[in-house]
């Protein structure tokens, strides 16, 4: 019989893979590597991903790798924009390809209706090889052949077909401008003779190795992809299987880190769009089901959430004005003394990370 494993269990050892039961020396790459890539829509969370994760990290240390091409930033799992190392990035996105046409849903799937798209992913293919273009640039480019096509429409085909590179600064610290694109191999210097794909089991492996242990629909909200009962037969042999408390399959490495339920978990602000939230189909590991609305927001924003005793307890934000950066700290419950002081120190190291101006003010409001 499959041992028991209590939410508290799940929570502790999902912490310790995602690196916030203590923080950790590593470099960015092998951080990165070993979290399964980091979310990365706007620019700055993952930038706060790696600081409530790292020791001493900077913010350059990850600016220098997404520069020297060791980091990337491009649409890879849920076909949604994460900072990937390099050797991931170019292993993992074509396994993705089936995430990313179902992407084309919607206003843009009615928007090329009756296309020849295979024609249209070659166009792009041609304009790009003429060097880098933000999305605009490439839908208008398309639109002057395509004219009776929406140039947005035009470019999403594009990007779902094409594994392309958000080219820095884009995706870099405070950096909002319209991102340049590149075909991954073009930005990399690699051929197509140097191709490494994964298979949809190496993938499972890493899962489990950043987020386990884990159900098959975890590992299906956290990638986008969908058959991994018959991946999960083939690696039997490799894995260990406990039973949850809802009496759900819950798959592992043998020798990963499962820490036990009453280890110290420390005060942590994690960042806008985490993948701690975003991995499984079961938040309770790390939230209760409770808090969703106040974290999830109905325009698609995941808030920034404070974790007190592994489990989300509040949420949390910059507001700045001149001379000075606050954190709003937003508590869904009453915080203790203890863990008010602890949250609030968290902050303060925050702000010291966060902001450049000498001289600035920073402050914590507590709503």
């Amino acid at each position: 019989m499959a041992a028991l494993l209590s939410q508290r269990a799940l929570n502790r050892a999902t912490l310790a893979r995602q690196m916030l039961l203590e923080r950790r020396k590593a470099t960015v790459v092998q951080a990165i590597e070993k979290l399964g890539g980091l979310q990365a829509q706007a620019p700055n969370p993952p930038y706060i991903g790696l600081w409530s994760r790292l020791e001493s990290f900077r913010r350059e240390q990850l600016t220098d790798a997404l520069k020297k091409r060791r980091i990337v930033r491009m649409s890879t799992l849920r076909a949604t924009l994460h900072l990937m190392t390099a050797s991931d990035a170019l292993a993992w996105r074509p396994l993705l390809e089936a995430v990313h046409q179902r992407g084309l849903s919607g206003e843009h799937a009615r928007a090329l209706e009756g296309i020849d798209r295979t024609a249209v992913v070659k166009a792009g293919w041609a304009l790009l090889d003429e060097g880098p273009l933000t999305s605009t640039e490439l839908g208008q480019a398309l639109a002057a052949r395509w004219k009776d096509r929406a140039p947005a429409s035009l470019a999403a085909l594009i990007r779902n077909n094409v594994p392309l590179v958000h080219l820095p600064p884009a995706g870099s610290w405070n950096s909002h401008q319209n991102a340049q694109l590149q075909p991954i191999r073009q930005w990399l210097g690699e051929s197509d003779d140097e191709a490494t794909s994964a298979t949809q089991d190496d993938l499972l492996l890493r899962y489990l190795a950043a987020f386990g242990p884990a159900t098959l629909a975890d590992a299906g909200a956290w990638s986008g992809l969908a058959g991994w009962k018959a991946v999960a037969e083939r690696l039997r042999p490799q894995l260990r299987v406990f039973t949850g408390e809802q009496g759900q399959a819950l798959f592992d490495l043998p020798r990963a880190p499962r820490p036990d339920p009453d280890t110290p978990a420390p005060p942590r602000l994690v960042a806008e769009w985490d993948n701690l939230l975003l991995s499984h189909v079961d938040r309770g590991r790390v939230m209760s089901e409770a808090h969703r609305a106040r974290v999830f927001t109905v325009n698609g924003i995941v808030r920034g959430t404070v974790l007190l005793d592994g489990f989300v307890a509040g949420t949390w934000k910059i507001e700045r004005a001149k001379n000075a950066a606050t954190v709003v700290l937003e508590p869904f419950t009453r915080w203790s003394k203890s863990d008010r002081l602890g949250v609030q120190e968290e902050a303060m190291r925050l702000l010291a990370f966060a902001t450049d101006g000498e001289g600035e003010r920073h402050g914590i409001r507590v709503l």
